[in-house]
């Protein structure tokens, strides 16, 4: 059967990453979770304090870039690839507050991207892979057979975001994960290397009001017509 790859590019908390798992467990193809890989660098960088509220140390970061390495390894409990961080298995510290807030701003970084992006296309070298992120299908993967650019209402994004954290019993305020949504699309589509953009090839998926079964499907059934060549 022909191997494609599938690029997914989106808006935060649109449900990039979760449908992207969906595909990669039906086709049997490796998931590769880019901003995974964004969050265990902020990490780093909050852990060596080389960023804060008032502060980002780039030229400090950059040179410790060398150093740090990620990979992901398959957790058969949860049947997912999580992302370690030298070594350390950082899946869940990445998905705190304080990375989301600062993740952008080390995101814009060229020399993370340069890094990452490398990274990303030695994952996706042999094909029958699902990635997610910000500029996969623009820069990661151009040449990816079936390209996906994913968007939402802000407000419906951070709606979305409070349940979770409230499913995982953390009490943050409604307003604070808008602002946060807000700022990080307003990063995301104005920095000067890789912003975020549709690429003139990909398929525009608004699920504003789509659940996720529905989307499954819809980008499924995309999927398996390029995997036939029907198109």
């Amino acid at each position: 059967m022909k191997k494609i790859t599938i690029a997914i590019d989106g808006f935060s908390s649109t449900g990039k990453s979760t449908v992207a798992k969906q595909l990669a467990a039906y086709l049997g193809y490796v998931y590769v979770d880019s901003g995974a890989m964004y969050r265990a660098i902020t990490l780093f960088a909050l852990k060596q304090n080389l960023i804060g509220d008032d502060y980002l140390n780039r030229e400090e970061l950059i040179k410790q870039l060398p150093d740090i390495r990620l990979h992901f390894e398959f957790n058969a409990l949860t049947k997912t690839a999580e992302i370690h961080l030298n070594d350390t298995n950082v899946a869940t510290e990445i998905r705190s507050m304080e990375v989301s807030e600062k993740v952008s701003q080390i995101a814009e970084i060229p020399q993370v991207r340069k890094k990452l992006v490398q990274l990303q296309q030695q994952f996706g070298k042999n094909k029958a892979v699902v990635m997610d992120g910000r500029d996969i299908g623009t820069v990661v993967f151009p040449d990816a057979e079936l390209k996906i650019f994913m968007t939402a209402d802000a407000k419906e994004r951070a709606r979305r975001r409070f349940l979770e954290f409230q499913e995982q019993g953390k009490d943050i305020p409604f307003e604070t994960i808008y602002e946060n949504v807000m700022q990080r699309d307003h990063i995301d589509t104005t920095r000067a290397d890789s912003p975020l953009i549709k690429a003139k090839d990909a398929i525009e998926i608004d699920n504003t009001h789509t659940n996720r079964e529905d989307q499954f499907h819809i980008l499924l059934q995309l999927a398996k017509d390029r995997i036939a060549g029907r198109v």
